[in-house]
């Protein structure tokens, strides 16, 4: 099969799998297929006797699916390693062009669409900028923003996008008066299923999940997820949201919002109860430079390209930082995190200067009692909730679940 038939064995159809059933030929060659290319998507590369040694497969059941998968264009050779002795090994990649998935972030104030390869390579991007977000406008944005992505597509490439992966926050009606919309405008979220009228207009498989749990999946298949199996992430948008992952696995609980944060009880600069959402989020900001009559629309154009708003900057960073140590340690008190992982809708600087300012806070809380963990910058950035959402489809279609795929032999 060429790439520019598309993927079509049978093993790689987006095939929704019981866990409970039985396991036939296909099923075992589905699955094996699936562990291979997750295992090398994890470590970047890896030769056909380390996938044995950390998959359990035999030697010749790794050859025969990483020369399929080859031959499928899934996987390609990098350059042979030699050893000390006997023949050099060839690490075989993830080939970034055999698969392309489409992620989309919906915000209080901006959306994002963006085209990701295989890799997490993102290679389009749409923007724009809204008061606030209203059902039909975001639709229109997200048919309209594909169209104009695919048109930039050949032919053969436009038949290896997987998919369609939206992050949104949910309720998105309790936040009317936060983003200073009209609450009749915004209740028209309460009866719309979102993910069900895009999958009318398009032709692609559509997938949902909270924004900022896909932000924290992001964080950890493509950021600092090989380096801490249990962490929890803090991501700060409009509002601020979050993720939990445990044992290398994302936790979503029961209702999918494990570890959304916002609502975590922190004391305010008053001394009152306060939720966390409330200080530690950026439409605090802009709330602060409107009250200093500085236009606050810069920070929606572009989330990497802030300028130093200086005072009301240096405030809501102090606040926050304030904020966020609390909520630090109310989380390393009920589960022993070996990370805590702060990113946001900001430049890399604005998130450098936030993590000083929150492990410099930490200090004046009473720690008694509580092994704070290390503090991280998330490495994903401004586009992890498109990025998180864009990999719904991948991991539908060709990957494992988190929860097996780092459950490795050794």
């Amino acid at each position: 099969m060429s790439l520019t038939d598309g993927p079509d064995r049978g093993a790689m159809q987006p095939e929704v799998i019981d866990p409970s059933g039985g396991a036939n030929q296909t099923r075992v060659r589905a699955y094996n297929e699936r562990l291979v290319m997750s295992l090398v998507r994890r470590h970047g590369g890896l030769s056909k006797a380390d996938i044995a040694r950390r998959s359990g497969l035999s030697a010749q059941t790794v050859s025969v699916i990483m020369r399929a998968l080859e031959s499928d264009g899934l996987l390609v050779r990098g350059e042979p390693v030699r050893g000390r002795v006997g023949q050099p090994s060839t690490p075989m990649r993830l080939n970034p062009d055999a698969v392309f998935s489409f992620g989309v972030k919906i915000g209080r104030r901006s959306a994002d669409l963006v085209l990701m390869d295989f890799v997490g390579n993102i290679r389009l991007h749409l923007h724009q900028i809204h008061a606030y977000p209203l059902p039909g406008d975001l639709v229109d944005f997200i048919i309209s923003g594909i169209e104009k992505l695919e048109q930039q597509l050949s032919p053969a490439e436009r038949k290896r996008i997987a998919g369609i992966g939206i992050a949104t926050p949910f309720e998105l009606w309790n936040w009317a008066e936060e983003v200073g919309a009209p609450r009749e405008q915004m209740n028209r979220w309460r009866d719309i299923d979102l993910q069900a009228i895009v999958a009318q207009r398009t032709r692609h498989p559509v997938f949902l999940q909270n924004d900022g749990t896909s932000a924290c999946g992001a964080e950890l298949a493509f950021g600092v997820g090989a380096s801490y199996p249990d962490f929890v992430y803090f991501y700060i948008g409009s509002f601020i949201g979050g993720g939990i992952v445990i044992n290398s696995a994302l936790f979503s609980g029961r209702t999918g919002t494990a570890g959304a944060v916002g609502p975590l009880p922190v004391s305010g600069k008053d001394g009152k109860t306060i939720q966390l959402l409330k200080i530690a989020s950026v439409f605090v900001l802009e709330n602060l430079l409107r009250e200093r009559g500085i236009d606050p629309k810069p920070l929606w154009y572009s989330a990497d390209d802030w300028i130093d708003f200086g005072e009301p900057l240096d405030i809501w960073i102090d606040d926050s930082a304030a904020a966020l140590a609390q909520a630090v340690v109310s989380a390393a008190s009920i589960i022993d995190f070996s990370a805590v992982v702060i990113d946001g809708g900001f430049p890399p600087w604005v998130r450098a200067r936030l993590l000083t300012a929150t492990r410099k806070a930490l200090y004046d809380l009473d720690l008694q009692g509580v092994t704070i963990p290390e503090l991280v910058e998330g490495v994903v950035g401004s586009h992890a909730r498109a990025i998180g959402g864009a990999s719904l489809p991948l991991f539908s279609r060709y990957l494992l679940d988190t929860n097996v795929l780092f459950k490795e032999l050794s």
